[in-house]
């Protein structure tokens, strides 16, 4: 005999399972605030974008689509991170799930 729940309980596990990655990274829509807390201006540019200024203690919102070079000149051409850290990089260090982190002298990035 079928199980007459069957149909309503395969839903249910479908509707669970595309919310999943909503629940999974709350920072996924309005991306994670990055601040420059290091003691000096830097410059970064976005999703290839032109080089643009980062003042000390001025936040920049990263999403998952976007990629970001941070620099330590105003012409973008030395890196101020040996690697470029990712949408993923950050989102890792966001022990706390605010979605706020921040980058420090030398490039140490931590939980904000």
């Amino acid at each position: 005999m079928k199980n007459p729940g069957w149909p309503a309980t395969m839903v249910l596990m479908m509707l669970k399972e595309l919310s999943v990655p909503a629940a999974e990274d709350p920072c996924r829509e309005k991306g994670i605030v990055v601040k420059n807390l290091t003691t000096i201006d830097l410059w970064y540019e976005k999703n290839k974008g032109e080089c643009t200024i980062w003042i000390h203690n001025h936040i920049v919102r990263i999403k998952p689509e976007d990629t970001v070079e941070i620099f330590s000149d105003m012409v973008c051409k030395t890196h101020y991170c040996e690697a470029n850290p990712t949408y993923k990089n950050f989102k890792s260090l966001d022990e706390n799930g605010n979605c706020r982190v921040r980058v420090l002298p030398d490039c140490n990035l931590s939980d904000m």
